[in-house]
């Protein structure tokens, strides 16, 4: 993100092939043709890749170039965002599918990474495992975490852009007990932030997080959309609910001394 606007320097994408299907993952499905190349993928003796084959492992994994993509922009050059997407994926089923961030809160989630490491990324993790990753890539980071935050912080304020957190997670319960968020829904959610009319939507506030979510919109269910709403259970989920926002003040700790107020009080309470 420079002074300029945006650039993509990968020129292609690395993507899960596990249970691929042209119904679920066209875009991605219809990618992989000469020129993809997959990883750990079995294939029949007519060399079909057979997607729901995992005998080998749940990461199979596929790399293609980016004009595979109906409608890429190549060079892959923009303007300046009008959003900025943060990704966690939420094992407990407690926060939200979309919410809409402050720019201290985008300052702390950003510095926080949370996410969950889900069967397939790495050996030995078969079942998702909460985990923290500052800025979304802590092994990659040069200089300190705040570094990037305050860079980020600047980029947000000074071009007006929004900034949101997805959850790809669990809702309606945590890992085992309730049903992870689908795709279409994901993809139906950031449809609506890239065309303006999510933020037309109605938001309701996350408890002990403060959250700014969005809790009812056309073309998603309110059960997908509302975590409280989704569990069976009000006394269960607030209890995952305050399990959850405990970890993310644990892992916070270790900024606090690099911090200012406003940012560290923009986590949960």
């Amino acid at each position: 993100w420079t002074d300029e606007g945006c650039y993509n320097v990968e020129g292609g994408c690395y993507a899960k092939c596990v249970n691929l299907s042209p119904k679920q993952e066209p875009e991605i499905y219809n990618a992989i043709k000469f020129g993809a190349v997959v990883e750990n993928v079995v294939y029949d003796e007519n060399r079909r890749p057979l997607y729901e084959n995992t005998s080998l492992t749940e990461n199979t994994r596929c790399a293609y170039p980016l004009e595979h993509i109906p409608g890429c922009v190549i060079p892959a050059v923009g303007d300046h965002p009008q959003n900025v997407i943060f990704l966690t994926c939420d094992a407990f089923g407690v926060l939200p599918p979309v919410s809409l961030l402050t720019p201290d809160q985008a300052s702390y989630h950003f510095l926080s990474g949370y996410t969950a490491k889900v069967a397939g990324t790495e050996v030995g993790v078969v079942e998702p495992t909460a985990t923290f990753s500052a800025c979304y890539g802590g092994p990659f980071l040069v200089y300190h975490p705040m570094a990037y935050a305050s860079r980020l912080a600047e980029k947000l304020t000074k071009h007006g852009v929004k900034a949101w957190l997805i959850n790809t997670g669990w809702t309606g319960g945590g890992y085992g007990v309730g049903k992870r968020i689908s795709l279409k829904d994901t993809r139906a959610i950031i449809d609506k932030i890239h065309d303006g009319s999510l933020l037309k939507a109605k938001f309701s506030t996350l408890p002990k997080f403060g959250l700014n979510y969005v809790s009812e919109v056309s073309d998603i269910s309110s059960k997908i959309l509302d975590p409280h709403t989704a569990w069976k259970s009000e006394a269960e989920y607030t209890v995952a609910l305050e399990k959850l926002a405990s970890l993310f003040a644990k892992n916070f700790s270790q900024y606090a001394d690099r911090v200012v107020p406003q940012i560290k009080s923009a986590g949960p309470s």
